[in-house]
């Protein structure tokens, strides 16, 4: 493999990994959102009416951000009644073509991400809730976290190439 794909990989895989660590102990901090909510509501019997939809927005960074360490780690659904038997070679002709299909979907959700994105902004779009927050921000870390899967799926695509190729990454 060329220079440039392995630096590719090495670096893609190094920020998804470094990211998706990161966002896996988000979800301590959604939990103390959601104790917080429960605890204020029976303390005050009034709850915090900003805790569902911060809690919603933690839910949406921690999925996509993490997407691409997801990817990364295989750890995303697939059949593997046929799969777990075949060969890495035949593996990777599988994926090689999956991917491909993963790359347009994750395309076409980055280009309507930042058009919604663009629309938020332009209009200065806020929630329909009683807390009104802006919908940009979580518009913003919805492009990041489908523009990171799309370079992880490019790294996955060099490292089926390489094995189709009889290389190590």
């Amino acid at each position: 493999m060329p220079r440039i794909a392995k630096s590719y990989v090495r670096i893609v895989d190094g920020f998804n990994y470094f990211v998706g660590r990161i966002m896996m102990y988000s979800i301590f901090f959604l939990i103390g959102v959601l104790a917080y909510s429960i605890i204020a509501k029976q303390a005050f019997t009034i709850p915090p009416f900003w805790t569902l939809e911060v809690a919603q927005f933690t839910l949406v960074a921690y999925y996509l951000l993490g997407g691409a360490y997801s990817i990364q780690l295989g750890a995303n659904v697939r059949m593997d009644l046929f799969y777990s038997e075949w060969s890495d070679r035949k593996k990777a002709w599988v994926d090689s073509f999956t991917v491909l299909l993963l790359m347009f979907y994750l395309g076409v959700m980055l280009f309507g991400g930042i058009e919604s994105l663009l629309y938020s902004i332009k209009y200065n779009q806020h929630s329909a809730s009683m807390w009104r927050p802006q919908i940009w921000p979580i518009k913003a870390i919805m492009c990041v976290g489908i523009f990171m899967m799309l370079l992880q799926a490019i790294s996955e695509l060099i490292k089926d190439i390489a094995t189709l190729r009889g290389e190590q990454l």
